[in-house]
């Protein structure tokens, strides 16, 4: 499936929009972009991933805007990425000829990627080159709104009615006489694009074969971190490049995912921005990127998740990439949204929930940061003012699960006590004892300890359906399933191989199965979270089966739930937040990191566990 060189496929539309399987993913650690299967790059938000898209024909084919770079009339196409890189070729056929276009968010010559700062040369560089044939190659450039062009010696000025901020600028070594060009072009002729945004010298020297290549090496040397010898590793390689992706390198955020308002169900409202970054995320994030060799993200992260914290002084459950507030929920009622399926919102209204998982996602990072060589020198000691912030937020947790809030799937219906946000208060309790016992801070350490042995207890006892034979979504029971269950052993609250973990993962299994391996989080009748219809199965929650499998001994069924997700990701190596389990199409925001998390922390999980009945 992942072949380097995969077969030519039909360029197919579904309501005049491409499936989000035929779209891969560049970026610079700044912002990124979709490029499609056709061509065409139908979403780049500049200059940030959070900013305004400069082209979303993603959400409105016909007024989002797009770039497209491509030939007339394209018969059959395929993409693939450059080895252990983020820069793609996109291969379109045409009735006379055969064209190569490579595309990349360029990085400056030598940049070090593990380096906690901006490398992003701001240009997007497009590439094409006949391969047989000759073929009239079709360039059009519409940001979202239109744009004025004026000539200039170096090529064109573009002033965008929508972003009077963007000073943009094209280049190309052929003349461009607009925005809407077509080249002919012959065997082994170039047609060179630059995109250029923010400050840049647009006099210098015109060499895309020079920044694509320097792009590639880049990421090639990031790669050489990588650390990992089990199933499926080019998919785990894949993942790494595509989470790294998904990093802001300069302020070590991490977004959920580079899209806003990618559906699920298409068709139906539950469309979210998502280009904002997580408490949640991040924790997962930290925990599978320092399993694979990349400590320095993980640091990175780790660090942005303590510095944000501080910022607001009250935890927040998301923020945006430099620590501050996620903007106000609105919706941009000017866009059908993909496939029409309005509303296309920007923002994200869930920033304000409660959600009590979260002092348990902040403790673990700072346990896991003062672990590490980034977080403290052999001889120092944990500032005062930050100690204090952290053992206000266990003694915070250890009143707030008895709460109801929203949890963490974020529903907008009226909250409940979540047996998953208790299980992460449990979590903030037993890792503020063990920093406070490890490093001998002041603080009631015993008691926290006691609290959070008290609180695994009570969650095995009070969530237990002896009826259902299975702990529940809410610590008052009654039997609503939810696949966050299956994240309690993974976070150490409960043993995975306990009778109660090992009797909930069956039923989550059987009860939650959405057909071949695929599970819904939760199912829509039992469990109202006060949106109107269905959704698609989860791909996170697979995981998670596979990894409470792992843990419970059943390798081999772990090791086949965990094919069948990999089986599943697009020719690219990519997932979204959700499939359809009727047809396996793809929904919600794409790619979603928390799916690529799946693939490389289950696939760390089976390799020990193989190695481990191997000993």
């Amino acid at each position: 499936m992942h072949d380097p060189d995969p077969p030519f496929r039909p360029v197919g539309r579904r309501e005049g929009y491409l499936p989000l399987e035929d779209l891969g993913l560049i970026g610079d650690g700044s912002t990124a972009a979709l490029v499609g299967l056709d061509g065409s790059i139908p979403w780049m938000c500049l200059p940030r991933f959070d900013s305004e898209p400069l082209f979303c024909g993603l959400l409105d084919h016909a007024r989002g805007g797009h770039f497209t770079v491509a030939p007339e009339e394209v018969v059959e196409a395929r993409q693939r990425y450059e080895p252990d890189t983020g820069v793609l070729t996109t291969e379109l056929r045409s009735a006379t000829g055969l064209v190569r276009v490579t595309d990349a968010l360029a990085v400056r010559r030598g940049a070090d990627l593990t380096d906690d700062a901006p490398v992003g040369r701001h240009e997007l560089v497009r590439s094409a080159v006949v391969l047989s044939g000759h073929v009239r190659l079709q360039v059009d450039l519409e940001p979202r709104g239109g744009a004025t062009v004026q000539g200039l010696f170096s090529g064109l000025e573009l002033r965008s009615a929508r972003r009077p901020d963007l000073r943009l600028h094209l280049r190309s070594n052929r003349p461009l006489t607009g925005l809407h060009t077509t080249h002919d072009l012959e065997q082994g002729e170039h047609l060179d694009l630059v995109l250029s945004w923010g400050r840049f010298h647009r006099h210098h020297r015109f060499q895309a074969d020079a920044m694509l290549a320097d792009t590639a090496d880049a990421w090639r040397r990031w790669m050489r971190h990588f650390d990992y010898s089990g199933p499926q590793e080019a998919l785990v390689r894949r993942s790494a490049i595509t989470l790294k992706l998904c990093d802001d390198w300069a302020n070590g955020a991490v977004v959920a995912a580079p899209t806003s308002s990618l559906p699920a169900p298409i068709g139906g409202i539950r469309n979210w921005d998502y280009r904002y970054a997580w408490i949640r995320d991040a924790a997962y994030a930290v925990f599978a990127l320092r399993r694979i060799g990349f400590t320095g993200e993980a640091d990175a992260f780790l660090g942005w998740v303590l510095d944000a914290v501080e910022q607001s002084r009250s935890p927040l459950i998301m923020y945006n990439l430099d620590g501050g507030a996620v903007p106000d929920e609105i919706e941009d009622t000017e866009l059908e949204g993909y496939r029409r399926s309005a509303p296309v919102r920007w923002g994200n209204g869930a920033a304000d929930q409660r959600q009590h998982d979260l002092y348990g996602e902040i403790l673990d990072c700072a346990d896991q940061w003062l672990r590490t060589d980034q977080g403290l020198g052999r001889d120092e000691q944990v500032p005062a003012a930050l100690w204090a912030g952290l053992a206000g937020l266990a003694d915070t947790a250890q009143q707030a699960w008895r709460q109801p809030d929203q949890g963490i799937w974020e529903v907008r219906s009226p909250g409940r006590v979540f047996t998953y946000s208790a299980g992460m208060c449990q979590v903030a309790l037993d890792r503020a004892a063990s920093i406070g016992e490890r490093l001998g801070l002041p603080g009631p350490t015993s008691a926290w300890r006691a609290s959070a042995d008290q609180l695994r207890r009570l969650i095995l006892e009070q969530s237990w359906d002896e009826d259902a034979q299975t702990l529940s979504a809410h610590l008052d029971g009654g039997g609503a399933l939810d696949a966050s269950l299956l994240a309690l052993p993974l976070r150490h609250v409960v043993p995975a191989d306990h009778p109660r973990m090992v009797a909930t993962t069956t039923a989550v299994a059987e009860r939650l199965s959405a057909g071949d391996g695929l599970l819904y989080r939760y199912l829509h009748q039992d469990s109202p979270d006060g949106l109107p219809g269905d959704e698609g199965a989860f791909v996170l929650c697979s995981f998670w089966l596979a990894d409470n499998l792992t843990a419970q001994g059943c390798i081999d069924e772990a090791e086949k739930v965990y094919a069948s997700l990999c089986a599943r990701t697009s020719t690219l190596g990519l997932l979204p937040e959700q499939i359809d389990p009727t047809s396996g199409e793809f929904m919600g925001n794409f790619p979603q990191a928390f799916s690529h998390i799946g693939i490389i922390a289950s696939g760390v999980n089976l390799a020990r566990a193989r190695a481990g009945a191997r000993a």
